[in-house]
């Protein structure tokens, strides 16, 4: 069954509610175990129901599902595809339990997340361990894919949005003009324990270079913790206050940091920094995350072949190595607390509840 020692691939996400009813059930899963008052999880509830509270992550992860099992049966290698989420159905514990009632024994994890951080890698690994815990001597191995951040597969994929973007909005690259780029804002004590800020600064930097920008920022967003903590900056709606007193006139907006258009996404940059930038006076556009898109699909066809064919090589552009395929043992340790603490997929915290999906 399958190729070399795999016999299949996990794609693993964050998850997101489906309805209405499903919205606060969800958040109590994300903030299980953290002191996190009703009202806060009533206050980010209302994000959830400006869209019927219903995310967009979980139909967005389907049809990567699709086009990830359509790339491996016309590229190989031709592995079966299963889904689970860290916070909603599908859940881990379930779609483990699947795999290993139909004799998988080996899976590849493919995590919708490109850089490292505790939350954005090691977690997702941990979350991972606690499912196949559950099942004991019957679950399967499950090893993750590296961080991709600087795999071509999402490299082009990005500048091509970019530059599709900027073209539609007759957007020129010209003195008035500037790009952000977006990624969560995670606590500035976990960004010193992990790469997180250097990747996507070279990721930002390629998609740059092939697009021909010059003048761009790495911007953050979607801050949960409270004011006394540190947390990673400039906040992306501050900058766009401030960019009209440079001699700025029109902005893109690309969040980098996100692999789909989710809540976060479509709230906090096309409703909240859209609003922002409409204040002060900007021109304002956004362009979208990967999603389906067939280069970056391609590009996880070959993060998967990588590990599963020994014959593939492992790819990577731009001044920083491929990321080891087995993680070191001291590699993004958990935070000290974790009741502020979160990243790509997200945070809710006593001061402010943001959490992604």
């Amino acid at each position: 069954m399958g190729s070399g020692n795999y016999d299949a691939v996990l794609l693993v996400s964050f998850g997101g509610p489906e309805r209405r009813e499903d919205v606060i059930p969800f958040l109590e899963n994300v903030t299980r175990g953290r002191s996190v008052p009703p009202e806060r999880l009533l206050e980010v509830a209302k994000h959830y129901y400006e869209f019927g509270g219903k995310s967009p992550i979980n139909d967005q992860n389907r049809l990567l599902e699709a086009a990830l099992r359509a790339e491996l049966s016309r590229r190989g290698p031709k592995l079966p595809v299963y889904w689970g989420n860290r916070n909603w159905h599908p859940l881990l514990r379930d779609t483990i339990r699947t795999m290993a009632t139909e004799g998988v024994k080996r899976a590849i994890a493919f995590v919708t997340s490109a850089y490292s951080s505790y939350s954005g890698c090691r977690q997702y690994r941990e979350n991972i361990e606690e499912a196949r815990d559950e099942l004991g001597g019957l679950a399967p191995k499950i090893d993750k894919i590296r961080p991709f951040f600087n795999h071509p597969g999402f490299i082009e994929a990005m500048a091509h949005l970019v530059r599709s973007g900027l073209d539609v909005a007759n957007f020129e690259t010209a003195r008035e003009f500037t790009m952000l780029y977006s990624a969560h804002s995670i606590p500035s004590a976990m960004a010193e324990t992990c790469r997180y800020v250097d990747q996507l600064k070279e990721a930002a930097g390629l998609v740059s270079e092939r697009v021909g920008i010059a003048d761009w920022e790495l911007v953050f967003q979607s801050r949960s913790g409270p004011p006394s903590q540190p947390w990673l900056g400039p906040d992306i709606n501050d900058r766009l206050r401030a960019l009209p007193s440079q001699g700025v006139k029109r902005v893109c907006v690309t969040p980098i940091g996100f692999l789909s258009d989710h809540i976060e996404v479509l709230h906090d940059l096309d409703t909240e920094a859209a609003g922002v930038a409409k204040e002060s006076g900007l021109g304002f556009i956004r362009t979208p995350t990967v999603g389906t898109d067939p280069r970056f699909v391609a590009g996880v066809r070959d993060l998967i072949a990588e590990r599963v064919l020994s014959s593939t090589s492992r790819k990577a552009i731009g001044a920083m190595p491929p990321c080891p395929d087995v993680c070191p043992a001291d590699c993004c340790p958990r935070p000290p607390s974790r009741r502020h603490s979160g990243q790509c997929g997200g945070s809710v915290s006593a001061q402010r509840a943001r959490p992604q999906g």
